[in-house]
Formats: C-alpha cells, sequence, structure tokens
C-alpha cells in the first residue's frame, strides 16, 4: 500500500473578508500575492464572499483556476464580517495568518515587517492605525469614545486596533476551536487570549473606489456586541440608578417631613412628575441594558452555526 504523502502547510495564509468588492478584488489579490512572494517561499490566499450581490466570488473563482495558492469560500448569505473571519481562520492551513481587507485600506506593504516580527517570535503582531485622516470628524470621536470605553472597562487593549493582524497557528487554533461564542469581536479576541504580542504603526490606506459597508448601526451593534462581550460593567449602571433613586426618595422624603412639621404648604405637583420622570427613566434605562445581555444570551444557547457555506474553490 502507498503511504499518503500529505502537502505541507504553506507558510502564510491571507484571510480576505469580502462583501460586493468586484470592481478591486482582482487588483487587491494581485498586490498581496506579489508581496507575499517577496518575502516568503509559499503562501495561500482564501478569499471569504460574504453574502456579494455583485461578481466578486466569480472573479475569485477565475483567479483561483488560474493559481492554486489562491481559494475562495462563498458563505450562503451575509452572516457579517466576524463570521466571514472566523470562516476564513477555519479553513487557513498557514503556520500563520494575516487577516486585512479586500479594499487595501489595510496596506499589504506591511506584511513583511509582520512577517519578520513573527519569524522574531511574536504570536501575535497587530496593526495600529497611527492616522484617521481619511475619516469625518464624527467617526474619529465615535472610534476614540467606544475604543478607549472597551479597552478601559473590558480590560483589553483595542485602542486604535483593526483587523489587520498576524496570528501564530496556535492562536488560530485557539480561536478557532476553543472559542466558540457567536457574538464575537475578533479584535478584543486576539488581546483576551494573552499570547505574546507586538505591533506596527500604519496610515489607513485611501480608498480607491466604492464606499465603507460600515453603517451606523452596524458599528453600533459591533460596538454594543464588544462591550458585553468582554465587561459586565454596564449592568452596575444598573446598580448606580438604584442608588440615585434611593437618594432622591430620601431627599423628597426629608423635604415633606420638614414641610410638615413646620406646618409649610407646599405644592408638591412638581417635584412629583419630576421625581416619576427620573424614577421611569432609570427603570428603562435598566431594562435597556439587562435586554442587551438577555439578547446575546438568546443568541448563544440557541446554537446556531456561525455560518453557512455556498460553495469552495481550490479547497478540498
Amino acid at each position: 500500500m502507498n503511504a499518503v504523502i500529505k502537502p505541507c502547510p504553506p507558510t502564510i495564509s491571507a484571510v480576505i473578508p469580502a462583501h460586493n468588492e468586484s470592481y478591486g478584488i482582482e487588483t487587491a489579490i494581485k498586490q498581496i500575492a506579489q508581496i507575499l512572494t517577496s518575502c516568503v517561499s509559499d503562501w495561500e490566499i482564501i478569499v471569504i464572499d460574504d453574502g456579494s450581490s455583485d461578481e466578486t466570488y466569480q472573479k475569485v473563482c477565475a483567479l483561483a483556476n488560474a493559481d492554486s495558492r489562491i481559494k475562495g469560500i462563498m458563505l450562503s448569505r451575509n452572516f457579517g464580517k466576524e463570521s466571514a473571519m472566523l470562516a476564513g481562520l477555519g479553513h487557513a492551513t498557514g503556520e500563520a495568518v494575516i487577516t486585512l481587507d479586500a479594499d487595501l485600506q489595510h496596506p499589504p506593504g506591511f506584511i513583511p515587517e509582520m512577517v519578520a516580527k513573527w519569524q522574531s517570535g511574536a504570536d501575535i503582531v497587530h496593526a495600529v492605525k497611527r492616522d484617521r485622516s481619511q475619516d469625518s470628524m464624527g467617526q474619529k470621536a465615535a472610534a476614540y469614545c467606544i475604543n478607549h470605553l472597551i479597552s478601559e472597562l473590558g480590560g483589553i487593549n483595542v485602542k486604535n486596533s483593526s483587523d489587520f493582524k498576524l496570528l501564530n497557528r496556535t492562536v488560530v487554533d485557539i480561536i478557532v476551536q476553543q472559542l466558540p461564542e457567536k457574538q464575537r469581536f475578533f479584535r478584543g479576541l486576539t488581546s483576551w487570549i494573552g499570547y505574546t504580542e507586538d505591533y506596527i504603526y500604519f496610515d489607513v490606506a485611501e480608498r480607491h473606489r466604492g464606499e465603507s459597508k460600515w453603517s451606523f448601526w452596524s458599528l453600533l451593534e459591533l460596538s454594543i456586541t464588544a462591550l458585553i462581550s468582554f465587561s459586565s460593567h454596564p449592568l452596575r449602571i444598573v446598580t448606580f440608578l438604584g442608588a440615585m433613586t434611593l437618594i432622591l426618595g430620601f431627599s423628597v422624603a426629608a423635604d415633606a417631613i420638614w414641610s410638615l412639621i413646620n406646618h409649610q404648604t407646599v405644592s408638591g405637583y412638581t417635584t412629583i412628575i419630576i421625581c416619576l420622570l427620573l424614577i421611569g427613566s432609570f427603570i428603562m434605562i435598566s431594562l435597556g441594558i439587562i435586554g442587551e445581555y438577555i439578547a446575546k444570551i438568546y443568541d448563544e444557547v440557541k446554537g446556531r452555526p456561525h455560518y453557512l457555506i455556498k460553495s469552495k474553490v481550490g479547497i478540498g
């Protein structure tokens, strides 16, 4: 019986989530492939089509048929970038995996520097945004507030972080096999693991065509998921609001007793209305915070898969 010889895994796998990126996906793949060739002897590129409505997957298939190192996965619908990233990590076979965007705003030219830091012993190489000149003032303010809030309350450093990272094979296996939660925040998970980290700094490149796929509401949803996934501090706001209500109640009661003792007639209508509005607001805010945690628990216990694959190219 002839022994089955398994092919050696590539040195580097590049994982690229893509959603409606047909206008630039070929340029991105060719540019990334060229840079990978210059720094490692063996590599693979895996593009995950996250439910695109254009010809993104068809163009990936054409490139994959011409070069076996280029591979594609088409999800059955749009599951979101976090799920697409997980699908790519689950199919990557490289000794290290680099995750980056398909729009080239994560400059592939920094890949050799990331590989060098990995070869020097880093298990995780974070690419940190040095400049946000492409963002509006509102986007900058929102990113600053959200990243610092998550970093301070969640105990993980995501300040100016991005999904542009290099992960050692050990780290990839941990994320794919040992962290099964449905509500995922990739940037936070890589920092939470605690393996040896190193950093490079880059300026966000200008988008050549199209516009960002992230809307205000999708960013807000990701921020809520990140905060709830890594911190229970929001629940303590409920306790704080309860304490404020108690203090307010004691203050109003003391004023009423004082007026009664001194036989002073005061109008309590305005006070009562203000108290009712404050207490009602506190109750609704508390229910909203608790509801967010319950909603995340509900998503977890349903046990549905992170993603469903409709088609593959270049992958057995």
